[in-house]
């Protein structure tokens, strides 16, 4: 296994957003016995270390296609060879102008309730905001997975590649907008907000 395969390669499969996940988790468990340090105690010090590394690999390639989200985020980074996380340094994809405007929106009034005291029906308000918004994430977590599909039906010389590539990278885009006020939003809900943090963490 090279050191520089991609985590899609690493498990031996083809470059598709769609994965079952228990066949995932089973080329997981069969690589990571293979490349566990535990086999290589007796080994050379560049067996060791090699052993290492190459667990490491394994470990975060499982932990990167496990996910949707991650897996979207590094296939585009695989196919513009950049970086992609949310936040990433250099990455600025633009989400829809509308879902700027309307969150800048909920932020202030956040603001202001909070400025005046959370009194029990702002504090209902925030409830209820926090809840519409994580349904508004999950409907663009939805929509990436249409996007999923549709990429895994595409071939190499498809011209459509690359518009889907910019229409997963709007969906990122406005899924992290929409994870920082939900977050604000729990957060100033303290205990009483469930899920206010994105499901999933690299």
């Amino acid at each position: 296994m090279s050191i520089k395969a991609d985590y899609f390669e690493v498990f031996g499969l083809a470059r598709k957003l769609e994965i079952d996940p228990e066949e995932l988790q089973r080329r997981f468990y069969e690589m990571s016995r293979r490349v566990h340090p535990d086999f290589f105690q007796t080994g050379t010090p560049g067996e060791q270390a090699g052993s290492l590394e190459r667990s490491a690999l394994v470990n975060r390639a499982y932990r990167t296609l496990r996910d949707l989200v991650s897996r979207v985020e590094y296939l585009i980074q695989l196919e513009e060879g950049r970086e992609t996380k949310e936040g990433a340094a250099g990455i600025k994809p633009e989400a829809p102008g509308d879902l700027l405007a309307e969150m800048l929106e909920v932020q202030e009034a956040l603001q202001g309730a909070k400025a005046d005291g959370l009194d029990e029906a702002a504090r209902e308000r925030v409830k209820a905001e926090h809840a519409r918004l994580l349904e508004r994430r999950a409907v663009e977590e939805d929509g990436l997975r249409v996007l999923a599909r549709e990429w895994d039906g595409v071939g190499d010389g498809d011209g459509n590649r690359e518009a889907l590539l910019e229409r997963m990278k709007r969906v990122l885009a406005a899924r992290a907008y929409l994870n920082t006020v939900i977050n604000d939003l729990g957060e100033a809900l303290g205990g009483e907000a469930q899920n206010h943090v994105s499901h999933r963490r690299h």
